[in-house]
C-alpha cells in the first residue's frame, strides 16, 4: 500500500519526538512519503495532488480537526468518489479532535496508530457522509466556494466564539478548553443578537423558522468534547444520515444558563429541549439566512462572515480507516 502522511508540525498534543515515532511505526506497514505542512490550505492542496494520483491509496492525516478538514477538501474537491480516491486515515494531534473521536478512535495519537494499523491488517474500514457548504443561489454569497466539513458547522454565536480563539492563538496562546470557556463569555456579553436573533432556517416542505440566535449544524454525534466529556447538542446525528440542527431562539442569561447546563448534562439519549430550541433531524438539504452578516464556522474553522449559507447532507462521501 502506498500512503501519504500529511503532517501539521503545529499540532497541539504532539511533539517532533513523537512524530517520528509515529511516522516509523506507519512506515513498517506501507510505503510511506511523509509531508509537513507549510501554510494554511497546504493540506488541502495534499489532498487534491493524492486524489489526482494514480498511485496513492491512502492519505494519513496527522493533525487536529483543521487539518482533517483540509485533506478531506483536497480529496473531495470534484466531488466524492469512495470506489476510487484514496481512503482517509486519522492520527489525532489537536485539542479536541473531535471526528477521530467520533470515530471511535483513541485520543491519543499512540494508541490511535496502533488502531490504524491493526484496521489496515484487518481491512477495516467505513464510508462516512459528509455536510457541504455553498453560497446560496440569488444571494450575495452565491460566489463563496463549496466546502466540506466533517463533524459540525456554526452560523453566529458560536463562530464567533471559534473566531475569538484563533486571534487569541494567534497573539501565542495556547488551545486549551479554558480558551474557549473565556472566549464563550467574551462572545455571549458582546454578541448584539443574542435576545433577538437575525437567523431564519429554510427546509423545503415546512414553514421557515426565524429570529435564531444560534444554529448548529452536527453531522455526527456528539457535537463537540469539553476534556473528556462530550457534548450533545444533537444526540441523534450520525455518519450514516444527513445533516442535523439545534438552534436557540434566544440567548438572555437566563436561556443560556438552561441550555448551558443542559448541553453539560447532555447524553446519547437526550439533548437540549424547551421552548426556544429548535431541532432537526436527518436533513439532506437546507438554508440559514442572516439578516445581518454573521461569522461561519466549520470543522472548529472561522472562515469569515456570511448572510446566507446552504447546507446539504451527502451520505456515503468518503472511506475512511477505522
Amino acid at each position: 500500500m502506498r500512503a501519504l502522511l500529511v503532517v501539521n508540525p503545529a499540532a497541539t498534543t504532539t511533539s517532533a519526538r513523537t512524530r517520528d515515532v509515529l511516522i516509523h511505526a506507519l512506515a513498517s506497514e506501507m510505503k510511506l512519503e511523509a509531508v509537513t505542512t507549510e501554510y494554511r490550505g497546504h493540506g488541502r492542496d495534499l489532498g487534491r495532488q493524492a486524489a489526482e494520483s494514480e498511485d496513492i491509496d491512502l492519505v494519513v492525516a496527522l493533525g487536529g480537526d483543521g487539518t482533517v478538514n483540509e485533506v478531506v477538501n483536497g480529496l473531495l474537491h470534484a466531488g466524492p468518489d469512495p470506489e476510487h480516491l484514496p481512503g482517509l486515515a486519522v492520527v489525532p494531534g489537536g485539542s479536541t479532535n473531535v471526528f477521530a473521536r467520533a470515530l471511535g478512535l483513541p485520543n491519543q495519537p499512540v494508541e490511535a496508530t496502533g488502531v490504524l494499523l491493526d484496521a489496515l491488517r484487518e481491512g477495516r474500514e467505513r464510508t462516512v457522509g459528509l455536510g457541504l457548504t455553498s453560497g446560496t443561489p440569488g444571494s450575495e454569497d452565491e460566489a463563496v466556494p463549496a466546502r466540506w466539513f466533517t463533524f459540525n458547522a456554526g452560523l453566529g454565536f458560536d463562530a464567533g466564539v471559534v473566531g475569538r480563539v484563533e486571534q487569541q492563538r494567534e497573539r501565542g496562546r495556547k488551545s486549551t478548553h479554558a480558551l474557549y470557556m473565556r472566549q464563550v463569555v467574551r462572545q455571549l456579553l458582546g454578541d448584539p443578537h443574542r435576545r433577538n436573533g437575525v437567523i431564519t432556517f429554510e427546509h423545503p416542505g415546512e414553514e421557515p423558522v426565524t429570529d435564531l440566535a444560534l444554529s448548529i449544524v452536527s453531522n455526527t454525534s456528539p457535537w463537540t468534547f469539553l476534556g473528556n466529556r462530550p457534548i450533545y447538542a444533537s444526540p441523534k446525528a450520525s455518519f450514516d444520515t444527513g445533516l442535523d440542527l439545534f438552534g436557540l431562539r434566544r440567548l438572555s442569561t437566563a436561556a443560556v444558563a438552561r441550555y448551558g447546563t443542559q448541553l453539560l448534562t447532555s447524553s446519547p439519549e437526550r439533548g437540549p429541549r424547551g421552548n426556544h430550541a429548535v431541532s432537526r433531524h436527518d436533513l439532506t438539504r437546507f438554508t440559514l439566512h442572516s439578516k445581518v452578516p454573521l461569522p461561519l464556522q466549520m470543522d472548529g474553522d472561522h472562515l469569515g462572515l456570511r448572510t446566507s449559507v446552504t447546507f446539504t447532507g451527502v451520505r456515503r462521501a468518503l472511506r475512511v480507516i477505522v
